[in-house]
């Protein structure tokens, strides 16, 4: 079982911020974890073909095809304020 203190020091890491007394909850959590995938890791899949997708067949692709369009309009349209080519921003500094 993972120590409260080790707990503690993954949570810090991970910029979590678990309440009091859940520490040792998750310790043997993550035990229970790590022990299931050592059960996993005793599976012999030397004759599993490997899978790269559920979907038995490739990802169809488009051509390529080049549009002229002008899309400079498009996006000051949306925009809150313009000087009819650029965008206007607040000043920071």
């Amino acid at each position: 079982m993972l120590t409260t203190d080790r707990m503690a020091h993954l949570a810090r890491l991970a910029r979590l911020a678990p309440e009091e007394g859940t520490l040792a909850k998750f310790g043997e959590q993550c035990a229970d974890i790590i022990a299931y995938m050592d059960i996993l890791a005793e599976v012999d899949t030397e004759a599993v073909e490997p899978l790269y997708s559920p979907i038995g067949h490739a990802t169809p692709y488009r051509a390529d095809e080049p549009v002229a369009k002008g899309l400079h309009a498009d996006v000051l349209a949306n925009a809150p304020e313009t000087d009819g080519q650029f965008f206007i921003v607040p000043r920071i500094v």
